[in-house]
């Protein structure tokens, strides 16, 4: 069923859209195709629906079609609140962004927030907060001053971290994310920003530790999120992170799912250049997707 936000206008469109739908689902995309058409005729302006349909011709084996519905999309609506740039991007019919739009990562994240831990904890079997945590030695290490969880999400994170910061913090894009984190009470304040344009009063503190757990996967261009985590380090400070990896790319790859992974050398030469001195790093797997494990690489850095 169609999130109420997100439906056409037109109930009859709705309808045809959610039989489209269904098709897709049982892997008939050929009726898909053709459903969502219908759908399109009732309602010609509808978003969601022109994304789905360049989705569905896609799937349909019609590249061609699907890429400049794509194209149409972005040109109609240039803060992409869908990621229809991103998915024309990684189908090679245009240039990879350095970053997706923050209006389609806050989007995706608003209607993910009510299933996001039991599917990723759950289902996925995602294990970054405990390893990063092991891994930061922090049930043997001394007390930290205050904390910094970019990319906070849920607070899964900020679970980790509450026990041993006397100040925890946490940025995030989506509003329905930092709603489920907010009820948690795990921190001392919570701001809706993006990670590289903190605010103000993120930007007056120096933290003791700054994390970034499964989120510097939605960006390809690192140096800005190291730059600012740089900045916001006390002395002595540690900045601990997670990418995902792909050891054959130049630097990085936006990958069919939208997601970013990174060559590890690429990575190393980022923080060299924003400062950082000692790196250490350990592979692992951060989690499943489609049944397969995604492999990645834990960071942490002074």
């Amino acid at each position: 069923m169609l999130d109420q936000r997100h439906r056409s206008g037109d109930p009859r469109a709705d309808r045809r859209a959610e039989y489209a739908e269904h098709y897709a689902r049982s892997g008939d995309v050929k009726a898909a195709v053709e459903l969502i058409g219908q759908a399109l005729e009732l309602a010609p302006d509808w978003t969601l629906g022109r994304l789905r349909q360049a989705e569905y011709l896609d799937a349909a084996g019609d590249r061609q079609s699907a890429a400049a519905a794509y194209a149409a999309i972005v040109d109609a609506d240039p803060a992409d609140v869908y990621g229809a740039g991103l998915k024309l991007a990684a189908m090679g019919y245009g240039p990879v962004p350095d970053a997706p739009p923050p209006a389609f990562v806050a989007s995706l994240f608003d209607q993910y927030a009510e299933r996001f831990e039991a599917s990723l904890v759950h289902k996925l079997h995602y294990s970054v907060p405990d390893t990063l945590s092991d891994m930061l030695g922090l049930k043997d290490g001394p007390p930290l001053g205050a904390a910094l969880d970019l990319g906070c999400g849920t607070g899964l994170m900020g679970e980790r971290l509450r026990p041993y910061a006397l100040r925890l913090d946490g940025i995030d894009l989506s509003d329905g994310m930092l709603a489920r984190a907010r009820s948690k009470r795990l921190y001392d304040g919570l701001y809706q920003a993006d990670i590289v344009a903190p605010p103000d009063a993120v930007l007056q503190r120096r933290y003791d530790l700054v994390t970034a757990a499964d989120v510097l996967i939605y960006l390809g261009d690192l140096t800005p999120a190291f730059g600012t985590a740089r900045a916001l380090l006390a002395e002595g400070g540690r900045f601990a992170f997670s990418v995902e990896t792909d050891e054959a790319a130049p630097a990085y790859r936006l990958r069919p799912n939208l997601r970013y992974a990174h060559a590890t050398a690429h990575v190393v030469d980022r923080l060299r250049a924003c400062g950082f001195g000692s790196v250490r790093q350990q592979a692992t797997i951060l989690r499943q997707d489609a049944g397969e494990d995604v492999a990645g690489m834990l960071f942490i850095c002074d």
